[in-house]
């Protein structure tokens, strides 16, 4: 069964018991900066977990595209992938364990047809904060599970929370058995011997954890579940691994043809980051140095160099891209839309790597003698990692002119020093989720509406070609990115600010409706990111300053929010400019 019959099969499931059938959200969150990505579908309802009404009612289902950066470093293996998509069905306040658990059933058994002593479940087995889950356990057994295929495991492998405060709660797990010999008598879903591999996770949340650790009881109980796309086409398929299936087969394939050098490891990190980086494009992701921009950079440096490990033409680059394309336009239509601009983006990114090996070798060069005057044969690892995290020179070009220079690297201080690096890395990422997704205080909110007063303000001072573009809110300021041709003169600066104060100081009310998408666009809304909309739309009024499509929340009127004080304006890329401000509360 192909990838995208699963995922149709998924939502056409859930729609007939009663969900309504809402659009993926963009892997760039909008005004999150608790995360770089979209990394679980429950990420962008986290409002709605917490008792906001959702405009689509209280079942929903949906296809998640989703991108998590911590493993980068482990794709190449057979199972590790950056970006990956989550199906998902979600109860806000609706149904909870046991229908949850009953359509679980109905769909992995009936509608893909996987017998039932090929599952097994595990459930959570209790702690001082919740109790064992019985009614989870019970209801597989009414099911069909066998009670010798359910098991109890705690917090570590049963309980699910973004983060470290936010909605959470115990889970049950559905576990594949691929048919592999166990590795011992115990064998059972927590091994890692590859036997049992997780395919669903529906989890049961009623509780919220704040800052201090403490568990309280959610005003609302919710559902929400994730079920990997790709590992489930792997499964199904009887494939070993994700690359074999038809989502990377064209793409594996053809770098198989073109290849000088065979690496079966190199194949799959350039098929699965030339996907991710193409999927980010898409979305409106761009290269930097920082940040999300910095992800994106370093999945297309390090796709690069595989491919000259591969041995393969840079030039083939545009090939690669047609072709997943091609393959992928039927799952991801916007990939098609996009395909030039992702050409243009990478090509771009690729030539100025090619210039950054270029200087590498210029300094690696100048090592190389210092080392020859010296007498020394072997390149301290402190020197291959400053070429590496300073130039992006990789270690691997490193050790191949160094034994071409009849000399060896340090290895093993490299790769301490590399680890280092890595879990700062991986530290930082777990950072940006640290403030947890439901981090909406009287603060951000203030900002999240001031974003609107800015749009607005700029589209009357630089005209209605601007539209947004981004946003990053946190509890010290807003950046708001937005389309405009050339740098802001201090004059349009001061009347976009004048303009936001004025409307704050009016005191304008703010107003929610809830309207279908083309109601909302025949009443004059801006809608942003429209690909994201489903039929039913929250539109928010400010007064008779701004009317926009938008998920929320907002102050109840302006006057409380501050003054407005705009302390950047820049560019971002090329024809589009952000502008940094605060809202200052003057005594």
């Amino acid at each position: 069964m192909k990838a995208i019959e699963i995922r149709n099969k998924y939502l056409n499931f859930f729609k007939e018991h009663g969900h309504t059938i809402i659009p993926s959200a963009p892997l760039i969150p909008e005004n999150d900066p608790s995360v770089l990505f979209t990394t679980a579908g429950m990420q962008p309802l986290v409002p709605y977990l917490l008792g906001e009404k959702h405009p689509m009612g209280t079942r929903l289902t949906d296809y998640q595209k989703c991108v998590r950066t911590v493993d980068i470093d482990e794709v190449g293996d057979n199972r590790h992938l950056t970006y990956f998509e989550m199906l998902g069905n979600w109860s806000l306040g609706d149904y909870f364990k046991e229908e949850s658990i009953k359509m679980s059933f109905e769909f992995l058994t009936k509608e893909l047809g996987i017998p039932v002593e090929k599952l097994s479940v595990t459930c959570f087995a209790g702690d001082e904060d919740c109790p064992r889950d019985t009614v989870s356990a019970e209801t597989w057994k009414k099911a069909g599970i066998p009670e010798d295929h359910i098991y109890y495991y705690g917090k570590d492998d049963n309980w699910w929370i973004a983060g470290e405060e936010g909605p959470c709660g115990p889970d049950t797990e559905m576990f594949y058995d691929t048919g592999k010999p166990a590795c011992g008598p115990d064998c059972q879903p927590s091994c890692d011997c590859g036997k049992y591999v997780e395919i669903w996770n529906n989890v049961f949340m009623e509780y919220f954890k704040d800052g201090k650790g403490t568990y309280t009881k959610l005003k609302q109980k919710n559902v929400d579940t994730g079920l990997g796309l790709e590992r489930m086409a792997m499964l199904l398929q009887g494939k070993e691994t994700p690359f074999d299936t038809e989502i990377f087969k064209p793409i594996m394939d053809k770098l198989e043809e073109l290849q000088k050098v065979d690496n079966i490891q190199s194949r799959r990190i350039v098929a699965e980051h030339l996907r991710s980086s193409m999927m980010i494009i898409a979305d409106g992701g761009r290269p930097s140095n920082i940040d999300r921009g910095y992800v994106l950079r370093r999945l297309i440096r390090r796709m690069i160099r595989h491919m000259n490990k591969l041995q393969i033409d840079l030039s083939e680059i545009k090939t690669l891209i047609e072709i997943n394309v091609n393959n992928l336009k039927e799952m991801y239509p916007e990939l098609e839309k996009n395909k030039e601009t992702i050409i243009s983006v990478i090509t771009e990114e690729k030539d100025k790597f090619v210039k950054t090996l270029a200087h590498g070798e210029r300094e690696f060069n100048k090592e190389i003698e210092k080392l020859k005057q010296e007498g020394k044969s072997k390149i301290d690892g402190k020197v291959v990692f400053r070429l590496y995290d300073t130039y992006g020179f990789p270690p691997e070009v490193t050790k191949e002119l160094a034994e071409e220079n009849g000399m060896e690297i340090d290895s093993e201080e490299f790769d301490k020093l590399f680890k280092e690096h890595q879990e700062k890395s991986r530290m930082g990422s777990g950072q940006k989720f640290k403030g947890g997704l439901a981090d909406q205080n009287e603060k951000t909110i203030s900002y999240h509406t001031a974003t609107h007063l800015l749009h607005q303000a700029l589209r009357i001072v630089l005209g209605e070609h601007v539209k947004q573009s981004g946003s990053n809110i946190t509890e010290e300021r807003l950046r708001f990115d937005f389309t405009h041709p050339q740098k802001m003169t201090k004059e349009e600066i001061q009347k976009v600010e004048d303009l936001v104060n004025e409307q704050i100081k009016r005191d304008l009310p703010v107003t929610c409706e809830e309207m279908s998408y083309e109601e909302a666009k025949k009443s004059g809304a801006i809608g942003l990111f429209t690909d994201k909309y489903g039929d039913r739309v929250k539109v928010y009024t400010i007064g008779d300053f701004s009317k926009e499509i938008c998920g929320g929340p907002h102050v109840t009127h302006t006057g409380d929010m501050g003054r407005f004080k705009i302390k950047k304006e820049e560019s971002s890329s090329s024809g589009i400019r952000r502008i940094k401000a605060v809202l200052i509360k003057d005594n």
